[in-house]
């Protein structure tokens, strides 16, 4: 319970029909194995004190007894367990039968919630022993303590005021308008569902997809623990189907018709954090009734996360899900300069071609949109510009790049003009400082410019998202153009998009496409040695991979320094040292601060994904803003 993290469980005890006794030791028993392993909020099934499928013994007086004082039993037995515990069970009230969850924590009953939308179709009868419960809240007395019990009620954790916790229950989920709705709204950023939902064919995949797309509306947790062994067969297959999701993504799920336990680490913090963005994530009815918020307590205690984080946030794990991603990335790019084409009326565009990877992915962004406007693409002008330090490899990408794209190639030596350019301004060319590197990116620019005007045409920029982050472009040089076509793509991305676009060319363009994803990224500014790449862009500013991680962390979803460290270092255990990771994330801060008057003057680009730092759209910050605190946070990290 740091940095947000909480592990929640879902459980599927094996249960015997009616039997509350037997139920409640079993139920104990996962509570406490829950508890030990680390869960602080932990879900099991509807009504699986009695079971779900008791049918008219819901109507005994002696099941309802038993139900009750097994529940005494359960809250005095786990009394130790430090969670919130949610358990299904009848609950007789105001002349009515109420299916709920007692929702209990250290022995103590906070509340019964009541199962709202009662089913009564198909292979439910439910409305034969139970009513619906009503959303206000009145107080009882049962298992021996004062509880409310009715629907609009959340639990808020006094030690973590962000793990806040609404429950609905089954076929709540099922309905047009679930509760959940209204109990996320007021707060609730984890969501508990007790279930008895049955199987048949085909309904795993909607309950899962349920699930998942519940989850994202909310911007919540979704725990749904569902009834498995031990429930009647009579007419009937329950295959306690567990599920955790969060935000949209499916962290957890059982193997169904097995009982036991799943577990998710989830994290509240990032789901405040996404419904702050968001200012339409509210309760505006002014008509509802107040949800009573109920307070409990949880002991704060390191939790070591079991949580995955992808090393690659930007780009989807799963190999057919990447190439998915990157077909429709490229046909955003494309269409996006498409457009702009169209409304502009040029008749050519311009880009610098460097042999880099930026430039190259460009290019492939140029070509798809002169394709989509049925233009020739030797309509495109692919300017290289070789400097004091462009190597004969390079150069060779960029020419074989040119040609096997069919666009028609300028190759335009820049030396003489930045040495008469240092003549005029009184530079020393012999010193390698900022101004002999910025002046030939302005330079490059210069003629990019001057040859669109020349030829009707729109510079097309090749700068990328990491480069935006970090500064790594020259303000008024490659910092600028007509429209940037990779302005909201990390570098890592950039790699996959290349890697696609060679996986599916012929021979000779694939060739060329791997080469240029095996050189090393650099600006070539500086004098190269023997023809290699002498100055690499990942030794003076830090890997792109660990730059791109803290980006989005950073920028999705608001972290902190510290925060952003301890999951690289989950993310990155064996590949960088802690103490690199912090290095690098420093020089991340400062560098993301200082060069924000970069950004703020950005030219049009497609938005592409949800991290992108565009000043009139996604992030907008002021230039001489203090990274002070975000230093400060990050320097008192011990790796």
């Amino acid at each position: 319970m740091r940095d947000g993290f909480v592990r929640v469980a879902c459980v599927t005890p094996g249960i015997t029909v009616a039997n509350c006794e037997k139920n409640a030791d079993e139920i104990i028993r996962l509570a406490r194995r829950a508890g030990a392993d680390g869960a602080k909020a932990i879900v099991f099934p509807e009504l699986c004190v009695t079971g779900y499928t008791c049918g008219d013994l819901f109507l005994q007086r002696v099941l309802l007894q038993s139900a009750e004082d097994a529940l005494k039993f359960i809250m005095r037995d786990t009394a130790d367990v430090d969670a919130l515990i949610a358990v299904g069970l009848p609950v007789p009230a105001r002349n009515a039968l109420f299916n709920c969850a007692a929702i209990f924590c250290r022995g103590k009953l906070l509340g019964l919630s009541a199962k709202r939308n009662i089913p009564n179709y198909s292979e439910f009868y439910e409305a034969r022993h139970f009513s619906p419960g009503a959303e206000e809240c009145a107080d009882i007395e049962f298992a021996g303590q004062i509880a409310p019990i009715g629907g609009r009620m959340i639990f808020r954790c006094e030690t973590m005021p962000s793990l806040c916790v609404g429950v609905e229950i089954c076929e709540d989920l099922w309905v047009p308008s679930p509760p959940s709705g209204a109990l996320a709204g007021c707060g609730a950023t984890v969501i508990l569902n007790p279930s008895a939902s049955d199987e048949v064919i085909g309904k795993a995949e909607y309950r899962r997809m349920l699930v998942r797309a519940q989850s994202a509306r909310l911007v919540a947790a979704y725990a749904y623990a569902g009834a498995g062994t031990g429930e009647s067969t009579t007419d009937l297959i329950y295959a306690g189907h567990n599920l955790i999701a969060e935000n949209g993504a499916l962290l957890a799920q059982s193997n169904r018709y097995e009982t036991g336990i799943i577990y998710a680490d989830i994290d509240v913090e990032r789901m405040q954090s996404e419904r702050r963005r968001m200012t339409t994530f509210y309760d505006r009815n002014p008509f509802a009734p107040k949800m009573r918020e109920i307070p409990f307590p949880l002991r704060v205690e390191p939790l070591k996360l079991r949580r995955i984080f992808s090393r690659a946030p930007f780009v989807p794990d799963s190999s057919d899900e990447r190439d998915a991603r990157c077909e429709e990335i490229l046909r955003m790019q494309a269409q996006g300069l498409a457009t702009r084409l169209m409304r502009s009326g040029v008749k050519s565009v311009v880009v610098g071609l460097s042999g880099g990877l930026d430039s190259t992915l460009a290019l492939i962004v140029i070509a798809r949109a002169l394709d989509l406007l049925k233009c020739a693409r030797a309509d495109i002008l692919a300017v290289t510009m070789p400097g004091f330090g462009t190597t004969r490899r390079t150069l060779g990408n960029a020419d074989a790049l040119a040609l096997a794209f069919g666009a028609t190639l300028r190759i335009i030596p820049i030396e003489e003009a930045a040495l008469l350019h240092f003549k005029d301004i009184g530079h020393d060319p012999s010193r390698l400082d900022v101004t002999y590197e910025n002046a030939q990116a302005r330079e490059r620019t210069q003629i990019l410019m001057d040859l669109a005007n020349e030829h009707n045409g729109l510079v097309v920029g090749t700068g990328d998202l990491s480069e935006l982050a970090l500064g790594w472009a020259t303000y008024n040089g490659d910092h600028m153009s007509m429209y940037a076509v990779n302005v909201s793509i990390p570098k890592t991305l950039v790699r996959y998009l290349v890697e696609y676009e060679a996986d599916r060319s012929p021979a000779p363009l694939a060739g060329v496409l791997r080469d240029v994803l095996d050189t090393p990224v650099s600006p070539e500014l500086l004098p190269a040695n023997n023809d290699e790449i002498s100055q690499k862009t990942e030794e003076l500013v830090g890997p792109y991979l660990l730059h791109d991680f803290f980006l989005y962390y950073f920028i999705r979803f608001g972290y902190a320094p510290e925060k952003i460290f301890r999951i690289a270092c989950l993310a990155f255990d064996g590949a960088f040292d802690p103490a690199d990771i912090k290095k690098w994330l420093l020089v991340f801060i400062k560098r993301f601060f200082a060069q924000q008057f970069k950004r703020s003057c950005l030219p049009d680009g497609p938005k592409v994904g949800t991290v992108t730092l565009s000043p009139r759209g996604d992030w907008r910050m002021p230039s001489d803003a203090s990274a002070g605190e975000w230093l400060r946070r990050a320097e008192a990290i011990a790796p």
